[in-house]
């Protein structure tokens, strides 16, 4: 293969993982940030609680293997984007070591106290990575300021406070409301009786709420956001050098793509109509096909976002010349070449072993299971 195929496979690699780690940690950051609002007392959060226990764990993996492949085929990206938003990742962290930390030792004392305190950290563990992710995003749609010198280190040019945004702010609810979303209709699939049917009532409003967020979201970047365009020669098979081209901002920039390739309109179609099936799937009592639309809810705002920036990554708003695309960011084509034939392994490794324990851990869980300390309900 060569060197400009190599990018783009692994910038659609890239975007695999982000959507894999969205889908399947994302209703366990879902169920977290629901924890206080649909559990109302110790049973039913117990039952929510060990809704996710099986699979948490396994689901970072998605994460874990997300940061490896920016880490490794996107390096520039890798160091930009975490020295720059290092406040805001360190906050992400500090976030989601609450859930292994609550997980373990929320039951470990009988006080009311203590369980609430670990209730509202898994709260905390799961609203604040979803926020956090969503304005990371609609700070790069906007571009980050930082600048490269002679030898290539990145100097972040903002602030955390910068960063907070209205835009960025919008970006972080829809987030939000699509992990939300995805985590009140794994509710209907894992839970029974008062826990149902509150998360299935949960799941018409954010449904509805999450297309009109992202609906916002869209017409905004449409008609108040400039957007980033090349216009010098990209040579796709040439030496990775951010320095080398010449870049404009220009209204709207962010929807070219979709001219030049139509069919990348399939995504923010299924970013709006899917979050409204998942919410009328939850009404008519189709927990598994609404699991499927918020699935796709997921996918279509992530590719949305790719899609409206590519071949862009990371923007820079402070030297537009120096942001960081997938035809300059990248590794060198032997290093993507060796990750290519690494990731045909594990990859379906990973998918297998995850759809394992999901079909070995399925049924239901009720409040029953955790009264009588069934074995199925580990924390």
């Amino acid at each position: 293969m060569d060197y400009e195929t190599l990018r783009i496979i692994w910038w659609f690699l890239v975007g695999v993982l982000l959507i894999g780690f969205a889908i399947s940690d994302g209703f366990d950051l879902g169920v977290g940030a629901l924890l206080t609002l649909v559990g109302r007392n110790d049973e039913q959060r117990r039952v929510m609680i060990n809704t996710v226990g099986p699979h948490w764990d396994g689901n970072q993996v998605w994460f874990i293997t997300a940061g490896g492949a920016i880490f490794a085929a996107f390096p520039l990206i890798y160091a930009t984007a975490f020295s720059g938003l290092y406040l805001a990742l360190g906050l992400t962290l500090v976030a989601l070591w609450m859930r292994p930390l609550g997980f373990d030792y929320r039951s470990k004392l009988e006080s009311p106290r203590w369980r609430e305190t670990w209730d509202w950290l898994l709260f905390a563990g799961g609203f604040v990575p979803a926020l956090i992710f969503g304005v990371a995003f609609g700070n790069m749609l906007q571009g980050v300021p930082f600048s490269f010198d002679d030898t290539l280190k990145a100097t972040y040019e903002g602030s955390f406070f910068g960063l907070l945004n209205p835009y960025a702010i919008l970006a972080g609810l829809v987030s939000v409301g699509m992990l939300l979303l995805h985590g009140a209709v794994w509710l209907q699939l894992k839970t029974d009786g008062v826990i149902l049917e509150r998360a299935r009532s949960l799941a018409a409003l954010l449904g509805l709420g999450t297309a009109g967020l992202f609906a916002l979201a869209g017409l905004w970047l449409a008609l108040g956001i400039d957007g980033y365009s090349i216009t010098s020669t990209v040579d796709g098979g040439a030496a990775s050098n951010p320095l080398a081209k010449t870049v404009v901002r220009e209204d709207g920039a962010w929807l070219a793509n979709y001219g030049r390739y139509p069919w990348m309109l399939a995504a923010p179609v299924v970013g709006i109509l899917a979050p409204v099936a998942a919410a009328l799937l939850s009404l008519r009592q189709h927990a598994g096909k609404a699991f499927v639309a918020s699935s796709l809810t997921i996918a279509g705002i992530i590719l949305t976002a790719g899609f409206s920036m590519f071949p862009f990554m990371m923007p820079n708003a402070a030297n537009p010349d120096q942001s960081l695309t997938l035809w300059d960011a990248s590794s060198s084509a032997y290093t993507l070449e060796i990750m290519f034939y690494v990731a045909l392994f594990f990859v379906p490794v990973i998918l297998g072993y995850t759809a394992w324990s999901f079909w070995v851990m399925r049924g239901r869980l009720r409040e029953e299971d955790v009264r009588d300390g069934s074995s199925r309900a580990i924390y």
